[in-house]
């Protein structure tokens, strides 16, 4: 099951209390203060994988709860620090405090560490307060607790290229086509009701994510069709597709005009990035060439049935997404 939002408490370990002791040994009836501190309690971090794709197995445990310290003991003992919590999200995640109201932290490499809730401080023993004017100190502490937190964790999809259309306009048929992603695919809209990302190899020495997402329908910026969960996996990716089916019975301008206004109604920014038009199933032409629309853009009459130009489309695409890797580095100078 692809889940991609869900809700989670974490709880960091408290720390230890420190201990109030004085040193007894045979002979020596009154020792100094010998109680030693509590330890930290564990912390809990966030880590993203390249490996997961989901947010399933948060919906299995939604509290998670780091050890506490351990507390301080005679003869200047410190007491051990609690157990942390390494949990794993996939890249793509966003994690946000619920009650701060915030973004904590973005994960968009794999490998990527925040500590999400911090253990708490261990508690200072007796010994920690003697002075050479107060030798037989009561004091203790008692450890801090540790950070909780209420989080929304949320996943948006990482990917050069990402596939916008019409249910059913061969999106999902063009990823099995290219990669070796195998996505569900059948005659009927909304196969697909989940991202698939694919990795596309492009000649020898050169390769790109592509992006599935399940199928638009107009109104999908308000919610319609659950569309604000489809869209936000194409706001990130660097280069978009619009695939626009030549047997549907809209005309093509029309599909792209409604297409391009979801998604600049979802999201002026990503409306700005670059794009192409693939104008898909042109089998069912036969032999006749499909009109390219009267735009200024790069666009190519394909069939995954056939494969036909789909190299075409590959050399086009892979331009696309080396224009996009030289305005991000202008951008960042």
């Amino acid at each position: 099951m692809f889940i991609d939002f869900v809700k989670t408490r974490v709880i960091a370990g408290q720390g230890g209390s420190g201990c109030m002791s004085f040193h007894r040994e045979k002979f020596i009836d009154k020792g100094g203060p010998d109680g030693g501190d509590g330890g930290r309690g564990g912390s809990i971090t966030l880590r993203a994988s390249k490996n997961l794709h989901t947010l399933r197995d948060f919906t299995y445990r939604r509290e998670y709860k780091a050890k506490r310290g351990q507390h301080g003991m005679g003869s200047n003992k410190h007491g051990r620090k609690g157990a942390d919590i390494l949990l794993e999200v996939p890249v793509g995640t966003i994690v946000r405090d619920v009650e701060e109201d915030r973004i904590l932290v973005d994960f968009t490499y794999d490998g990527q560490t925040f500590v999400v809730a911090k253990g708490g401080r261990g508690g200072k023993g007796n010994a920690r307060y003697a002075t050479a004017t107060h030798q037989s100190p009561r004091e203790w502490e008692v450890g801090k607790p540790g950070e909780m937190r209420e989080l929304e964790l949320e996943l948006k999809s990482i990917a050069d290229v990402g596939l916008v259309g019409f249910p059913n306009a061969g999106k999902s048929t063009l990823l099995s086509r290219i990669s070796k992603a195998r996505p569900k695919i059948a005659a009927y809209p909304f196969t697909t009701l989940q991202p698939n990302l694919g990795i596309v190899n492009y000649r020898e020495f050169s390769s790109f994510v592509m992006a599935d997402i399940p199928g638009l329908i107009e109104g999908a910026h308000t919610g319609k069709g659950l569309g604000h969960q489809f869209l936000r996996h194409v706001e990130r990716t660097r280069v978009l597709l619009y695939m626009i089916d030549i047997s549907d019975e809209a005309e093509p301008l029309e599909q792209l005009k409604i297409l391009q206004n979801e998604v600049e109604s979802y999201s002026p920014v990503l409306a700005l990035k670059p794009f192409m038009i693939a104008l898909t199933k042109t089998d069912v032409l036969g032999e006749e060439e499909p009109p390219l629309l009267p735009l200024k853009v790069p666009q190519v009459a394909i069939s995954s049935v056939t494969g036909k130009n789909l190299d075409t489309l590959l050399d086009r695409l892979h331009e696309l997404i080396l224009q996009a890797d030289e305005q991000e580095k202008t951008d960042e100078t």
